[in-house]
């Protein structure tokens, strides 16, 4: 199901509908992103770096040693936004997420019954929820990257596991309750947890990464519909 569901997100992803909604996504990260870089970077300047100065003693090393922490901080920096891109993307896809979904219904499933979008406040919970999840996730897979023999696999296993769940019940949200739309997904545990590992790799490839949630967004509505027709037994 999950290479049937992402044959058919791929096939949609040049249609106009969905090339609006990833353009729209795309400049919208890309100005958080832009954001978020000149926000770390003054804090670093303004506030680490000073801090740091004070404690360094004077003598001729101490040039040597702050064009060194210049490059560490750089390097944190970049670190630092790395790791804040799979959130950030993932919340801005959620944006249009309601939008993708009505395309890929209308287009694929006229016969269905069109999902309801979610209101406004609780889809905006939702997706801080989503947001501090991922970016916990995220913290803990920077810890067990300590880890010998455990290094990448923790950064596939967390991403997939939280891009997986929360992709999905934001698509079965518009057809279920939330309580069956988590009752759903863990009948489907196993599949929907591949699918967030392929959303996951598809994050870590630099720039495809910006465009991976809006394909997971339409991958995820296309899942949601074949595992509520094998159920239904069509």
């Amino acid at each position: 199901m999950v290479i049937e569901a992402a044959r058919r997100a791929f096939a949609r992803m040049t249609m106009p509908a969905f090339r609006a909604a990833l353009l729209k996504a795309l400049g919208l990260t890309l100005l958080v992103l832009g954001a978020l870089w000149f926000a770390l970077g003054g804090l670093l300047r303004n506030y680490a770096w000073p801090w740091l100065v004070g404690f360094l003693p004077t003598g001729a090393w101490t040039d040597w040693l702050g064009i060194f922490a210049g490059i560490a901080g750089g390097l944190a920096l970049a670190f630092a936004l790395a790791l804040l891109i799979a959130p950030v993307t993932a919340i801005i896809a959620g944006l249009f997420l309601d939008d993708v979904a009505d395309a890929v219904e209308q287009q694929d499933y006229p016969q269905d019954q069109p999902g309801q979008a979610m209101p406004p406040l609780r889809a905006l919970v939702l997706a801080a929820k989503f947001f501090l999840l991922v970016v916990l996730g995220n913290l803990l897979a920077l810890f067990l990257l300590l880890v010998p023999f455990v290094n990448l696999f923790a950064f596939f296993v967390v991403n997939g596991y939280l891009l997986g769940r929360e992709f999905f019940e934001f698509a079965a949200m518009r057809h279920h309750s939330e309580a069956d739309a988590k009752a759903l997904r863990k009948r489907h545990a196993p599949t929907i947890f591949l699918a967030g590992l392929l959303i996951a790799a598809l994050l870590a490839v630099p720039i495809v990464n910006l465009a991976a949630p809006i394909f997971a967004a339409v991958m995820m509505v296309h899942l949601h519909k074949l595992v509520t027709m094998r159920e239904s037994g069509l």
